[in-house]
């Protein structure tokens, strides 16, 4: 079952590179925050959907947002995408699946491999709550920048109120 819009955000921890967790957890109803589930690593889709964040970083960091890419590669993998195509934000390793499961965002069979994270985009406002959420069935969708950008210019326009 996926993760809603209005549901509480599951907190969670995952490793960004060996050695180093990231307290997702601590940031869930602190701040803003986009999580973008992908695929896999150095995959054609899966590259140019964290290519396009890097190149409108500007625009996101401006909104005041917290960014978080997660795949089930290994985090050695996702330490390495993150570097070779000088991502500025972590990309997270969810290795054991946890996290792609809680949030209903795992494929159980994709091009015969067995729980790869579906990619998928959610975004939890200040008070801890899934704002916007999508996940496809489709490895080859794009999410929606626009309506993610959105919904996280909602949440921090409603927090300056």
């Amino acid at each position: 079952m996926s993760v809603r819009i209005g549901d509480p955000a599951p907190p969670f921890s995952l490793p960004a590179r060996p050695g180093d967790v990231v307290d997702v957890g601590a940031i869930i109803g602190r701040e803003p925050l986009v999580m973008l589930f992908f695929p896999l690593a150095f995959s054609p889709v899966c590259t140019e959907e964290m290519c396009r964040m890097r190149d409108d970083w500007s625009a996101w960091s401006s909104l005041g947002v917290k960014v978080f890419g997660i795949s089930v590669d290994s985090p050695f993998i996702t330490d390495r995408f993150r570097n070779e195509l000088s991502i500025p934000f972590p990309i997270l390793s969810d290795f054991n699946r946890d996290v792609s499961t809680r949030y209903g965002a795992l494929h159980e069979e994709l091009l015969g491999l067995r729980g790869v994270s579906k990619r998928s985009a959610f975004v939890v406002g200040r008070d801890g709550r899934v704002r916007y959420a999508w996940v496809s069935e489709d490895p080859r969708a794009m999410p929606d920048f626009e309506a993610i950008r959105r919904a996280v210019a909602a949440e921090t326009a409603a927090a300056g109120r």
